[in-house]
């Protein structure tokens, strides 16, 4: 019997997005369920050893098993459903592993830049977070990126980079931060995922308007800046490029 699917999710979290886009891609029917982490209810904090979203409910009739962590459910999602995401070659399949490891490094990167607390450890940030996206830029380059991160391809190193290329959305209507300026592969990633169908998919229509609420919320230089009065904001990096 088909197993019933539930994401327990957040709606700003982009590791739920990351699950949300395998099971679009994937033709995967899946219920969703937003919690409010600021206030768990009990039965998310029973089911949850780490307290974190995603959470994958697997049901079979009256049984349900619990899978936690987004890398684990994109692999669980990988060997139990059709059209799979991954290249079937291992050694193309264990560098797509090691640059969602590098897009999971990216995302810790982008917590740093929007919750650093002056403007010289913002522009640190700034700095920090090109010199990653230059690395991506690199691996483009030497394959011969056309569209998606495997020539036409759609793979789960797509899933994992268009949640993060969904926060400069937000970030490019605050300022001009120079982070992606000259990376025209990664630019162009950027716009072909922003079209896909499961990433459009995967936020609520409200994503914008949460995320920035959440941004000016925080005791950071970039939400002091987003609360004066809304002029763009350039870090030294955007101005000497």
């Amino acid at each position: 019997m088909t197993a019933r699917l539930a994401l327990v999710s957040h709606h700003l979290c982009p590791y739920v997005q990351r699950a949300a886009i395998s099971l679009a891609e994937k033709g995967v029917s899946f219920e969703r369920v937003n919690v409010d982490l600021a206030n768990k209810p009990d039965w998310f904090r029973a089911i949850s050893p780490l307290g974190k979203v995603p959470l994958l409910q697997v049901r079979h009739d009256n049984d349900e098993e619990v899978i936690f962590e987004s890398a684990v459910i994109l692999e669980y999602l990988e060997e139990t459903e059709a059209n799979p995401l991954h290249p079937a070659d291992p050694l193309a399949r264990a560098r797509h592993r090691a640059w969602i490891e590098v897009g999971s490094a990216i995302l810790n990167s982008i917590g740093r830049f929007y919750s650093a607390p002056d403007e010289a450890a913002f522009s640190n940030e700034s700095k920090a977070l090109s010199e990653l996206f230059a690395r991506v830029e690199a691996e483009l380059s030497a394959r011969q990126q056309d569209r998606f991160f495997e020539g036409h391809r759609f793979s789960l190193v797509d899933a994992v980079y268009a949640p993060i290329f969904r926060y400069f959305d937000s970030f490019d209507r605050i300022g001009d931060f120079g982070i992606l300026d000259g990376k025209p592969l990664v630019r162009a990633w950027r716009e072909a995922l922003s079209h896909r169908p499961s990433v459009k998919a995967a936020v609520s229509a409200d994503y914008p308007q949460r995320l920035d609420a959440f941004l000016r919320a925080k005791a950071s230089y970039l939400s002091r800046a987003m609360r004066l009065d809304g002029h763009p904001i350039a870090t030294p990096l955007a101005r000497s490029a």
